[in-house]
């Protein structure tokens, strides 16, 4: 390794994927990696300690801090952070630009375009996927809030408290089918396809107190 390397902290719960990474990465002359880590705790750590030139991480990483709330403490101490991921809602891509990320790339996208990202993001330029690109411009364009109505404002509510289906089915009187129809279509307003992104969205959306 020359000294101008990039030095890359990986960040991943699957050590698979990292494993794979590692081996995809090796085959670069000017990238180095100096560290794994399978959870977002792990990676704040080791982030603090090694001190790398980019963090490659995932946003879904298991129990504990999830990879946003570990790109927002990384990014806070100057460290670059490029989100490797396969989810791309918008609120998943909010969040992580929100949180400090430099580039938001998707595990799709060739090595090439990865290669590229790191190096980009490096020197603190941004790089996003196409299809991640869009979806920020969509929303830098001002789209109008999603309507919900007012059942489904109420299912938001129930959810917001940590409630399931068959606990919200009986504070609503109804049927737990008609709460899991509905949450589909709230889902697909919000642009999400988790409870817990639901109630972000929504609360970032002011649709709930």
């Amino acid at each position: 390794m020359t000294e101008a390397a990039v030095r890359i902290l990986l960040c991943d719960d699957h050590a698979v994927v990292r494993a794979g990474l590692l081996a995809l990465l090796g085959s670069e002359p000017d990238i180095e990696v100096v560290g794994e880590a399978g959870t977002g705790e792990e990676a704040v750590a080791m982030a603090a300690k090694l001190r790398p030139d980019v963090v490659l991480m995932d946003l879904q990483l298991g129990p504990g801090i999830d990879g946003v709330q570990a790109t927002r403490s990384i990014s806070a101490t100057g460290i670059h952070v490029l989100v490797l991921t396969t989810y791309d809602t918008d609120a998943d891509i909010a969040r992580a630009i929100a949180a400090g990320a430099t580039g938001y790339l998707l595990k799709a996208e060739r090595p090439e375009e990865l290669f590229a990202a790191i190096r980009a993001a490096a020197q603190g330029r941004t790089t996003l996927s196409p299809p991640v690109a869009s979806r920020v411009m969509n929303q830098m364009r001002g789209a109008a809030p999603p309507t919900l109505t007012a059942r489904e404002l109420d299912i938001l509510a129930q959810l917001a408290q940590g409630l399931g289906n068959r606990d919200i089915a009986r504070a609503l009187f109804i049927s737990q089918a008609t709460v899991k129809t509905h949450l589909g279509r709230i889902y697909d307003k919000l642009g999400v396809d988790t409870r817990a992104g639901a109630v972000a969205v929504a609360k970032e959306q002011r649709l709930l107190p």
